[in-house]
């Protein structure tokens, strides 16, 4: 098998060695049983089995057509705290005496029982129970038939912990990105303030470098706005990706030559390439984020050689695609870290940067559908694995 670019001058190549390596079983028949009764009051363990209310994940609190609890799971006791003894068979207003934000008693505001005929129930809102403790509520009014009397009243429960976790990280990438915009914007107003008071003053190299200084410095805010696009993006599911084929040991090649252009000795780089690859389908520009990310990671807070593979995945993988992995000899990343790696604002050392790059590398590859994860290489520094599946469009299958 040979190898699958040409490498830049300098640069180690190692040849690539070979690449190591159901019939569907026919589906169950027809459930003669009838279908689970849908209804949040059926009773579990009844003639229905496995719709249990205490199997969701959300508080599910059900009160009959006089207004008492006939339901009240597992989720809803802990996150009221209440136990459900107490609250079964109890007015609603009585087991859950919530209040809003301004201290108004919410059962009396919305009426439920009493309320307009046309409403259908309360959309989510955060309420307090005695003592400060703080849940999102929403509610549906069943009715028999429409403007008819309510028959049950069905609630939702949900903690806010997710919420405030969400919260505290917008908070934190707010002040992340002011404090990182702050340099930046202060060095360029400060030096075209300079220069434009004092043009006649400088030399011509002087304004050179105050001018390289204001460039340089204008690339880092762009660089964090293409971040925050990102992260946007990412987040709300909104990636667009601009599919088409894609050289991964070409790309590797590209970043490995901008890095040895930069200064880096070319020496530090071994790149092992496993031919034949698939023809992996991507977005050519997000592989690049990618690539060049994970690669300045290892030179920037690895040591020894930066070691580049790429090659097929491996026989018994789910789908076709190919594998990159990107190791180093450096210290590596403690074990209690390797859960956070990922995540928003993680920093495997003090040598600057946002913190956001894996969480965006991380968000591009599962856009693609595929996988990344980090661990311990061989040499004892860090590793990152990212697989890409192959993608192609239907009509080339």
């Amino acid at each position: 098998m040979g190898v699958g670019m040409n490498r830049p001058r300098g640069t180690r190549t190692a040849a690539a060695h070979a690449c190591e390596e159901p019939d569907a079983a026919d589906g169950p028949p027809d459930d003669p049983r009838p279908a689970p009764d849908p209804r949040p009051d059926a009773a579990p363990g009844g003639p229905h089995p496995g719709i249990d209310p205490d199997d969701l994940p959300d508080g599910l609190v059900v009160a009959d057509e006089s207004g008492r609890i006939v339901h009240f799971n597992a989720a809803a006791v802990r996150i009221t705290a209440v136990p459900r003894d107490f609250a079964l068979g109890r007015p609603l207003e009585r087991a859950l005496p919530l209040e809003d934000l301004k201290g108004h008693r919410w059962w009396a505001l919305t009426d439920p029982y009493g309320g307009l005929a046309t409403r259908t129930g309360q959309p989510e809102r955060h309420l307090l129970l005695p003592g400060g403790r703080e849940v999102l509520v929403s509610a549906r009014y069943v009715r028999e038939r429409p403007t008819g009397p309510v028959r049950r009243v069905v609630v939702s429960l949900r903690g806010t912990e997710a919420r405030r976790r969400n919260e505290r990280s917008h908070a934190e990438l707010i002040a992340t990105v002011a404090h990182e915009l702050r340099s930046p914007l202060t060095s360029v107003k400060g030096f075209t303030a300079t220069l434009l008071a004092k043009w006649e003053r400088f030399t011509d190299d002087q304004k050179r470098l105050m001018l390289e200084t204001v460039d340089a410095d204008a690339g880092r805010i762009t660089r964090l706005i293409a971040e925050l696009l990102d992260i946007s993006r990412i987040d709300s599911g909104r990636l667009e990706l601009r599919r088409q084929p894609v050289d991964l040991s070409a790309a590797v090649e590209r970043h490995v030559q901008a890095l040895t252009a930069k200064g880096q000795d070319p020496d530090r780089f071994l790149v092992r390439t496993c031919q034949p690859l698939p023809v992996v389908w991507a977005d050519p520009d997000k592989v690049d984020q990618v690539l060049g990310n994970l690669l300045e990671n290892a030179v920037r807070h690895g040591e020894g050689t930066v070691t580049i593979e790429v090659a097929p995945a491996p026989a018994q993988s789910e789908e076709e695609g190919t594998v990159v992995t990107v190791s180093d000899e450096g210290p590596g990343i403690p074990e209690e870290s390797m859960a956070r790696v990922f995540t928003r604002f993680w920093r495997g050392s003090k040598r600057g940067g946002t913190g956001l790059g894996l969480y965006i590398v991380k968000g591009i590859v599962e856009a693609h559908g595929g996988t990344i994860t980090v661990g311990r290489g061989r040499g004892g520094g860090a590793e990152f694995r990212f697989v890409l599946p192959v993608s192609a469009p239907a009509h080339l299958g």
